[in-house]
């Protein structure tokens, strides 16, 4: 049984999108044509996982998903004098999976 290229996508970048859009996403993939499928299979999706060590080591992890007024913001008042820098944490792998929809939808049009 040979798998779809939305399969083969799906079972490399699953972990890039929130569980609960996979479906959708899914679906999506089904129905674009061979040449948009090629234009979403060359772009490159945040890690959220990789993310995550960046906000906890650095806090930049805004600058990686082109939040990069408030990246800028966050340095400049001292990380919310930590208390931003520690929501940050908490909140980097959701930011990073709505980053990454955002981004496969703006590919697919």
């Amino acid at each position: 049984m040979e798998r779809s290229k939305a399969d083969m996508f799906m079972a490399v970048n699953a972990n890039k999108f929130r569980p609960e859009l996979l479906v959708h996403i899914q679906q999506k993939l089904d129905e674009l044509p061979d040449d948009r499928f090629v234009l979403v299979s060359s772009v490159y999706f945040q890690d959220p996982v990789v993310i995550i060590i960046i906000a906890i080591f650095l806090g930049w992890e805004r600058f990686f998903i082109d939040d990069i007024g408030l990246g800028v913001l966050k340095i400049i008042t001292c990380y919310g004098l930590g208390i931003w820098w520690l929501i940050d944490i908490f909140t980097a792998k959701g930011r990073t999976m709505d980053y990454n929809y955002r981004k496969l939808l703006k590919v697919i049009g």
